[in-house]
């Protein structure tokens, strides 16, 4: 599974998250939802995630938070940070939520169009206290059942394809491509081979192809 920027930024990258979204809820009373929205719209979580280390490593949690509001033109007073001793449940989202995306690569917008915020909140107890490999087999639970179509299927179905026109097209078994589809076999480990005949059938990458969840051991 390629992950989404180098590991070496990701323990910052976690802090910043964490401390941002504490720092929005509790500083500038944000409502989690909206701060993160503007997080997404600002155009700020797409170079998070692609893995700008200006903002992974060169900035505070309290900088990333004034970052978004620039870049979403929202104006705004800066004001002192009251650092709280105890970590918040907003604190832990952002934590383990910048891991998620890490580790699965997903765009922040695509994983809360499946699992929204407030849902990834509520998971704090008791998810905080496990390991965040706990928390990425949850959160591959519900990202599952939010998007049942494999991304096999759903390439297929954009390209007016049955199942029998992909395999006669790609080469690949008919029986595979169900059992890929119906999740019977893992795609993720499926042949170089068959993922290139697949892709090239639906003119797409092989990337795409991949379920992008985290793989628990």
């Amino acid at each position: 599974m390629i992950c989404a920027y180098d590991k070496v930024y990701l323990d910052k990258a976690r802090i910043a998250l964490g401390r941002m979204l504490d720092f929005a809820v509790y500083d500038l009373h944000y409502e989690l939802s909206s701060f993160f929205e503007l997080f997404i719209e600002s155009g700020v979580s797409g170079r998070f995630e692609n893995g700008d280390f200006h903002l992974l490593v060169g900035m505070s949690g309290v900088e990333l938070a004034y970052e978004v509001l620039d870049c979403a033109k929202v104006p705004y007073e800066r004001i002192k940070s009251d650092y709280t001793l105890d970590r918040s449940a907003e604190y832990w989202t952002g934590w383990a939520l910048a891991y998620y995306q890490w580790e699965t690569a997903l765009s922040f917008a695509r994983i809360i169009r499946a699992v929204p915020i407030q849902e990834i909140l509520s998971l704090y107890s008791p998810y905080h206290e496990m390991d965040i490999r706990q928390f990425c087999d949850k959160m591959n639970e519900l990202y599952g059942k939010a998007n049942p179509e494999t991304n096999l299927k759903r390439l297929r179905q954009s390209a007016d394809l049955s199942q029998r026109e992909l395999a006669e097209l790609s080469g690949v078994p008919l029986r595979t491509i169900q059992q890929y589809e119906q999740r019977q076999k893992n795609i993720n480990r499926a042949q170089a081979e068959y993922l290139a005949m697949l892709a090239k059938a639906l003119c797409c990458e092989m990337e795409d192809l991949l379920e992008r969840t985290v793989r628990v051991s």
